[in-house]
């Protein structure tokens, strides 16, 4: 082996492959297939998510390098159609939560004033951004990853019961943090 090289470790079953190896199989897959796998993410996305998304197939390439794909493109297609689909839920989680902080209907209301919506969501924001780090995880792992009680319990190692009192007492801060910024009109009351 000449000077230099690194023999980087093997999987059961396969040859022996150098770093060179490895890199020159990802630069012949990557300059063969990146416009194909980019037009693919284009025309199904917009093009900062197409250009992110066809550049996180090509890392999960490169993590598999070393057994790389008999059929390359295809294989690249169904990479980059679940790194598209990724990105449309993390979308959509991001909208829902805004949503849920800034206590209003989902987005698809037509109805909406886009002002008031743009007001609401600048304010759910900020409010976030008020609470502590710990405080805005716990929110964030049920509200924007769609966490149970028990999985975001589990995510934080903490036991379900202590996850819940933290949550409920964090979207009691949350919600008086947006009370600052919208506060409630009094109740109306009949006169006698």
């Amino acid at each position: 082996m000449p000077d230099g090289e690194e023999v980087m470790p093997t999987l059961v079953g396969t040859p022996d492959r150098t770093a060179s190896d490895r890199h020159a199989t990802f630069v012949a897959l990557f300059d063969a297939h990146y416009p194909a796998v980019l037009a693919y993410c284009r025309r199904r996305a917009a093009p900062d998510e197409a250009g992110d998304a066809a550049l996180a197939t090509f890392e999960a390439l490169w993590r598999s390098i070393d057994e790389p794909p008999v059929q390359p493109l295809p294989w690249l297609y169904r990479v980059a159609a679940g790194q598209l689909a990724n990105s449309r839920r993390s979308e959509r989680r991001r909208l829902r939560l805004l949503d849920r902080l800034a206590g209003r209907a989902p987005a698809s209301n037509p109805a909406r004033d886009p002002a008031e919506a743009a007001t609401d969501a600048a304010a759910a924001r900020a409010a976030l951004a008020r609470l502590r780090p710990g405080d805005r995880e716990v929110l964030l792992l049920v509200a924007w990853e769609g966490l149970g009680t028990d999985e975001a319990a589990a995510a934080l190692g903490v036991a379900p019961g202590t996850f819940a009192v933290r949550l409920h007492r964090t979207r009691q801060r949350l919600e008086a943090l947006l009370d600052e910024h919208h506060p409630h009109p009094p109740p109306h009351k009949d006169a006698p």
